[in-house]
Order: structure tokens, then C-alpha cells, then sequence
């Protein structure tokens, strides 16, 4: 009797043990072979620094295709480890049917998908969004961003991939105490305000964004330039004036002195206006003086214009019915489609670019890091300047043989010590921070100035991510983002756009045609089972008690 008493003495100590640690010690583990539900360790820095309450709506309820259950499940699971790290984190699902209008006014538009059932096609509108609320700063989080993918179930795939860095790169927005600085290089012909719209629009709702003037580098250049190392980065987009030695000088400087940069140059005078106006119109190479200060970075952007057989259309008036002109969009060779690095975080699954008039670069040995974000595809062709571009050249049939000049490289991600242009040479004006050698940098070099430049639709700019005559989707608008994510990213938050997930999607036409099969399986199989349960278990309830 007192081994008993010991036995469930003993017991009753190892359950209230056990008890004790289950309340006072808390892990989760993620046995899955890809570690889907673990959390990185630059989610985890984030989570730690929330200390208030963060709420999350997420309007993926109701009812839409079964393929999209599951983004909603992956979310919820995903927001679930979240909430798991930090208890702060506060989230519901939300059904959008009778609010529809005020999620569109505040930027959250719907997605149509085509669903496939049983053979039949139909239509179904969702709106994958998650909005994030801290006090009273507000967030969207985009849970179906724009992707190259042929088929739903791959942009499906690319979705649930970015929940982590959708997610953690908002959550860091939104708990910034302070914004980094982005400086828009103006005074030498650089893009007017209203054709950066579309891009700066954007970047505005995590950066603080200035225009910076270089004019006053010659009055007053010291000033300058210590000004301009009070910004993180200096965007300088299509400019068309030769800049002067004071003023490569103070870029020179910010770059030494650890500003980021971004490059977007457009090496020849060639306008698509005049091209359309006249028929016919002269590329010549522009001299902008900075070949000598983009080389002692590491890098070269030619004049060459650069064609390629897979490329852009443009619209053509073919022909009239009646008064009304007939357009036709073509295929023009002087527009490439470059896809992006598929394994860099800034290129990884985002749609073609769309480069314009383009030039190439070259890159040249050194201890700077390059990694090409763009190349042309291999069946491109090199144009020498100045030379005369027709629009008329596009009803001619190309000569495959023309085209062999192979990948062109047209843009360039270079990292490291970057030297000063100004090492061994007279300094245009003295200044008391002069640096030969730079601290590991950062920049990105792009052989077109139009990457980032919208269209005028109506007065009004158009959506660069969208062509306002054909309706195509291009990717400069995100990659343009993702490049300045990348270059004011020092805690390698964007390099989760790298995270790849195995997602084991169903075989729809393997379901469809197997349908009756599993359809059995699923229902008769347990009627069988138990059938044949009650019939043994009768049968041997007889033969017991018979006897």
C-alpha cells in the first residue's frame, strides 16, 4: 500500500513539475523543412523595439478561391509567430464585401482572378491587404504584390514567399522614430517634378524627400557640400547638363563621406517627342563630364544605343476608318525588356523593366563588388553615335544575324570602399572632410535616365508601373523602390525578398479528373470501415455470449 502512495505521490509531483514549466517556459518549434514559421533574425530586432500596441486588419475573409484559403491560412500562421514574439502584435480577419469604397479610398485596390472549377471559368474580386495601426500612424501591407508569374498558383507562391519581409519591412516603417534622407540632385537638366512623380510619390511614405540644388556650388561650395552629407542618398535621374569640377567634387565627397547614390544616366540625346513629331530624329552622344568620376568608382556607361529583339511596344498609326486613326502597338527595338537578377533581392520576381533609348555599361577590375540587376537578352545589337533613329525602321523585318552582340549589361549594383575621384588630382575648393577612400558603400548605376521617368496622361502623371498607351505592366517602379530599400538598408531587412518556401499547390486537372475516385476514398471508405466494424463486432458479441 505505501509503494502506491509513493507511486502517486511521485506522480502528482511530475505533473504539478511539468506544470510549472509549461506555464513559466514557453518554445515553439517549427518542424517544417523549410523552416516556413521562424522567424528571421532582423523580424525578431523589429518585434523586440515594438513596445506598444500594434493593430493588424487583414481583409482576407469571405469567400474566393480555394488556392487563396490558403494565403489567408499562411497569413494567419505567419501573424500568429508574430504575436508569439511579441504580444503586442494584435490582429483580425476582416471581411471587405460591405466596405469596399473606403478600402479603395484609402489605396487598397481589389484583385480579379480568374477561378477554374469543375471546367468552368469565373470571375472573383478579392482585396489582399493588411493594414497596420500604431497610435495614429497607418500602413498598407500588400499581401499579392506584383510578380513575374505565368499562372496564379506561382504568384500565389511568390505572395506567401514576401509575407515575411511584407510584413517586417512595414512593421519597421511604421515604428521609425525617425525617417533616413533622401536628397533629389537638381541644376543640371535633371527630370522635372511632375515625371518623378509616380516613383517619389511612393518613396515619400518612408523617407524624407528634399530637392537639392547644386547650383549654389559656386557660390558657396564648403556649404554645399556639408549639407549634402546631411542626406543618406542622392538620387541624380536623367540629367542633361555638363555637370562642373565643383560639383563632381561635392558628390565625390558625400560618396567618400558614406551617402548612398543612385545613377540614372542617359549617355545620348534621344527623345521619343521628336521621334513622333518628325519621323526621324538624330542620337548624339551627351557630355555630361562625368565619365572621369564614375570611373574611379568602377564603372563605365557607354553611348552605344543598345536594340534588342525582346522588347517594349510602342503605338503606330496605321491607317484610318473613317476619321478615327487606327493604332497598332509594335515591337520597338530601341525600348528593351530586361529581366531582372532573379537572385538579388532588389530584381528577385518582379515583372520586365522597360528601359528606353538605352546605352550599356562596362565594369572594370577592382575590389569593388559588382552585381549586374539588369542584362539585355542575347539577341541584342549595338548602335554607334550620333546616328539617325527612324520610326519607320520598325515595319522592317529584323535580320536575327544583326543581332549578336550578346547580354548587354545595363544596370549595376557596386559595393565597397569606393576612392575619390580627387585622390591624386587638385581639389576644385578645399574642405575640411575630405576623404580619399570611402567606408564600405553603396551605389547603383543604371545606363538610362527614362527608367524611372512616368508618363503625362490628361496632365496628369500616369503610374510608371503601367503603360498608358498599351496597358503593359512593367517593373521600374518596384525595382526603382527596391533599389533605395536596398541602398538605406543596413540591417539586411530587404534580403527576406530572397526567402524562398516550398508550397505544395493542388493539381487541378488531376483533381478534376480523379474526382469520383477521391470523392470514394473520402466518403465511402470510412462508410466501409465502418460497416465492417459492426459486423465483426456483432459477429463476435454473438459468438461470446451464444455459448
Amino acid at each position: 500500500m505505501s509503494k502506491k502512495i509513493q507511486h502517486i505521490a511521485f506522480a502528482l509531483i511530475g505533473l504539478l513539475l511539468i506544470n510549472y514549466l509549461s506555464t513559466s517556459t514557453y518554445k515553439r518549434f517549427d518542424l517544417t523543412k523549410d523552416k516556413r514559421f521562424t522567424i528571421s533574425d532582423v523580424s525578431k530586432n523589429i518585434l523586440d523595439n515594438i513596445d506598444n500596441t500594434v493593430f493588424v486588419n487583414v481583409y482576407l475573409e469571405g469567400d474566393f478561391p480555394a488556392e487563396f484559403k490558403r494565403l489567408q491560412i499562411e497569413t494567419r500562421q505567419f501573424l500568429e509567430e508574430l504575436k508569439a514574439q511579441n504580444s503586442n502584435i494584435l490582429f483580425r480577419f476582416i471581411n471587405p464585401d460591405n466596405i469596399r469604397e473606403r478600402l479603395i479610398q484609402k489605396g487598397m485596390m481589389p484583385t480579379q482572378l480568374t477561378v477554374e472549377e469543375g471546367g468552368n471559368l469565373s470571375q472573383a474580386i478579392i482585396f489582399p491587404w493588411a493594414e497596420i495601426n500604431l497610435g495614429k500612424k497607418s500602413t498598407l501591407v500588400s499581401l499579392l504584390p506584383n510578380a513575374i508569374a505565368k499562372t496564379q498558383e506561382e504568384q500565389l507562391q511568390n505572395a506567401i514567399e514576401k509575407l515575411e519581409y511584407s510584413f517586417a519591412n512595414a512593421l519597421n516603417n511604421i515604428t521609425k522614430d525617425q525617417k533616413q534622407k533622401i536628397a533629389v540632385i537638381s541644376g543640371n537638366g535633371e527630370l522635372e517634378d511632375i515625371y518623378l512623380y509616380s516613383l517619389l510619390s511612393e518613396v515619400g511614405k518612408n523617407y524624407h524627400l528634399a530637392k537639392f540644388t547644386l547650383d549654389s556650388v559656386a557660390k558657396n561650395p564648403q556649404k554645399t557640400l556639408k549639407d549634402l552629407t546631411k542626406y543618406d542618398l542622392a538620387i541624380v535621374a536623367k540629367p542633361t547638363e555638363r555637370f562642373t569640377e565643383q560639383e563632381k567634387f561635392t558628390l565625390d565627397q558625400f560618396i567618400t563621406n558614406g551617402g548612398k547614390s543612385l545613377w540614372m544616366i542617359d549617355q545620348n540625346y534621344a527623345d521619343t517627342d521628336s521621334l513622333y513629331n518628325e519621323g526621324k530624329m538624330l542620337a548624339f552622344p551627351r557630355d555630361l563630364n562625368l565619365t572621369d568620376l564614375l570611373f574611379s568608382y568602377q564603372v563605365r556607361v557607354n553611348n552605344k544605343l543598345i536594340q534588342d529583339l525582346y522588347s517594349a511596344k510602342i503605338p503606330l498609326a496605321t491607317g484610318n476608318t473613317g476619321n478615327q486613326a487606327q493604332f497598332q502597338h509594335l515591337n520597338w527595338f530601341y525600348h528593351p525588356l530586361a529581366n531582372g537578377n532573379p537572385n538579388h533581392p532588389i530584381t528577385k520576381n518582379i515583372a520586365p523593366v522597360r528601359f528606353r533609348f538605352t546605352t550599356q555599361i562596362d565594369t572594370l577590375k577592382g575590389n569593388i563588388k559588382k552585381t549586374p540587376l539588369f542584362i539585355t537578352s542575347v539577341l541584342s545589337k549595338k548602335i554607334g553615335t550620333p546616328n539617325f533613329v527612324e520610326l519607320q525602321s520598325i515595319a522592317q523585318q529584323p535580320k536575327e544575324n544583326e543581332y549578336k552582340s550578346g547580354p548587354q549589361l545595363l544596370g549595376v549594383l557596386l559595393e565597397g570602399s569606393f576612392n575619390s575621384a580627387y585622390k591624386n588630382r587638385t581639389k576644385p575648393f578645399d574642405t575640411p572632410n575630405f576623404k580619399t577612400e570611402s567606408n564600405p558603400n553603396k551605389m547603383v548605376v543604371i545606363a538610362d535616365g527614362d527608367i524611372g521617368k512616368n508618363q503625362i496622361l490628361k496632365e496628369k502623371p500616369h503610374d510608371l508601373a503601367l503603360d498608358k498607351w498599351t496597358g503593359e505592366q512593367f517593373g521600374n517602379k518596384e525595382f526603382l523602390i527596391n533599389t533605395i530599400d536596398y541602398l538605406l538598408d543596413d540591417s539586411g531587412l530587404i534580403n527576406l525578398r530572397n526567402k524562398t518556401l516550398q508550397i505544395n499547390l493542388l493539381d487541378k486537372q488531376k483533381a478534376y479528373t480523379e474526382k469520383s475516385f477521391w470523392q470514394f476514398i473520402n466518403i465511402g471508405t470510412p462508410l466501409i470501415l465502418l460497416s465492417l466494424f459492426g459486423f465483426g463486432f456483432n459477429f463476435l458479441r454473438k459468438r461470446k455470449y451464444s455459448k
